[in-house]
């Protein structure tokens, strides 16, 4: 396999940020949410310039490394689960593009980003009920703590797409 030099560097450059990210998600503990999803970004930033295989490795390498540089490893699993949702929709999004016959193609991506999130977000919730809360939560919290999470997807979606379109369509010609 021949790696382009400019796809090695911009790389590992994305993975350097990426983990000073996270790194400081540790610091600075009023932003760290802020800071993991900055950091997740640059997977779906790899994927749209590179491929998503490109994109797979880059998320592989970014959570090992992360397990071995950052000071809070549960800051690392966080970003591993917004990265796979990243990972996620952007594969969704090209399996979508290579069926013509789909009709109603973003009502299907959204739809495909709930069903991506849902599949990392509900497990979490209900098997690490105890990690997650200080105290034992009823039924009833836990269902509106999954239902908070579908309106804060939206929002980190929104935000992603912001950065894609806005952010990174600025600088991608400066790096590319």
């Amino acid at each position: 396999m021949h790696v382009k030099a400019k796809t090695v560097a911009l790389g590992g450059l994305f993975l350097a940020l990426t983990i000073v990210f996270m790194a400081l998600g540790s610091v600075i503990e009023t932003s760290t949410l802020f800071l993991l999803a900055a950091a997740s970004f640059f997977v779906g930033i790899v994927v749209r310039e590179f491929g998503l295989a490109a994109g797979a490795a880059f998320y592989l390498a970014a959570v090992l490394l992360g397990f071995f540089v950052a000071p809070n490893k549960f800051y690392v699993l966080t970003f591993a689960a917004m990265g796979f949702y990243i990972l996620g929709i952007e594969a969704v999004w090209r399996w979508l593009l290579r069926r013509d016959e789909i009709q109603k193609r973003y009502l299907i991506f959204w739809i495909g980003k709930y069903v991506v999130f849902n599949i990392v977000y509900i497990p979490i919730v209900i098997l690490f009920r105890d990690m997650l809360f200080a105290q034992a939560v009823s039924d009833t919290l836990l269902v509106i703590v999954i239902l908070g999470g579908q309106i804060g997807l939206f929002i980190y979606d929104r935000a992603y797409d912001y950065v894609q379109e806005h952010i990174w369509g600025k600088m991608r010609g400066r790096f590319l």
